[in-house]
């Protein structure tokens, strides 16, 4: 580390520069393994199958725990997060996707994002050696989030930042130098159960346990299978994902239009009735949801998804 800053001043000036690249929140913990208790309730998570059908949630699992068995030498992890809320939202009549996949795919403007953060404490600050992240590694995202200060993980097991909700992407910087820590922010929550009362399938059985089994967006999502018929009035015109656990947290009152234009909803997208859905062949999806977080679905799962929501709608379309 250069002896012309301070801990705290090279941690003020990442911050600082990680403000100016857009991200709406940083802060920054020590890699230490995971706490015992949060390494026993993901352990219990997984052996009670609440991961479904992802079982590569169990693989690395050692790594996922411990940072420096995943990145070498880490010493400092760097968290941020990306708003995604969007000003411009689909019309109620027609079928509806999650809005984190209204733009180009999150992984790809969080990356990049990411490594001009990494370039720019490399470069002007001190050389380093680390690995950026964002969703595509055993990480567990939200407890760093967590553990750096950013907020702190709801009973709907996303993380709530004060006074800004939780419609945001998580992104990570393994580092191998020490900074200044951040404390943990206290969990904010107090009696309100909103997300859970609101949970179309009871996914969120009890406050922070989640049974992807139930969950509609790992039913349409991750789920390559049939969607189970006990679930599909629940789907109602949903055919990608589903937001209800966050559009009820009254957090999410302070929501403020994401200034990333990449997720910002195209024109396209936007004109989307339910017969253009109905309609949609490979070709029109692969220009439709090019460099799209919707891939994660594929052609296949969209159109079972769109067959269900298709039996729920009213009308009938012909």
């Amino acid at each position: 580390m250069s002896l012309s800053y301070s801990k705290q001043e090279f941690t003020d000036k990442i911050k600082a520069e990680a403000k100016r690249l857009g991200f709406s929140a940083c802060g920054i913990a020590s890699a230490n393994p995971v706490s015992q208790e949060h390494q026993s309730y993901l352990k219990k998570w997984l052996q009670n199958g609440h991961a479904a059908d992802m079982h590569y949630l169990e693989n690395n699992l050692e790594k996922r725990l411990n940072p420096r068995l995943l990145c070498e030498g880490t010493q400092s992890i760097i968290s941020v997060a990306l708003n995604y809320y969007p000003e411009q939202k689909q019309k109620t009549d027609t079928y509806q996707i999650s809005w984190y996949a209204y733009g180009k795919d999150y992984h790809l403007v969080m990356k990049e994002r990411l490594l001009q953060l990494f370039d720019y404490i490399h470069q002007e600050l001190t050389p380093i050696q680390g690995r950026t992240f964002c969703d595509t590694a055993p990480v567990l995202e939200r407890y760093w989030a967590w553990k750096a200060g950013l907020g702190w993980i709801g009973k709907n097991n996303q993380l709530i930042i004060p006074n800004q909700g939780s419609f945001f992407f998580l992104g990570e910087l393994f580092i191998n130098i020490e900074l200044q820590y951040d404390e943990p922010q206290k969990d904010q929550c107090g009696n309100c159960t909103k997300c859970i009362e609101s949970c179309p399938t009871k996914a969120l059985f009890t406050p922070y346990q989640l049974d992807s089994r139930r969950c509609l967006s790992y039913l349409t999502i991750e789920n390559k299978g049939d969607i189970p018929e006990e679930f599909h009035l629940a789907l109602n015109n949903r055919i990608y994902g589903c937001d209800e656990c966050q559009k009820w947290c009254p957090w999410n009152n302070h929501a403020t239009p994401t200034s990333i234009k990449e997720f910002n909803p195209s024109s396209a997208l936007l004109s989307m009735q339910k017969r253009d859905w109905e309609l949609l062949d490979e070709s029109q999806y692969q220009a439709l949801f090019y460099k799209s977080a919707i891939k994660r679905a594929k052609y296949k799962g969209l159109l079972r998804n769109i067959t269900i929501a298709q039996d729920n709608s009213p009308e009938q379309t012909e």
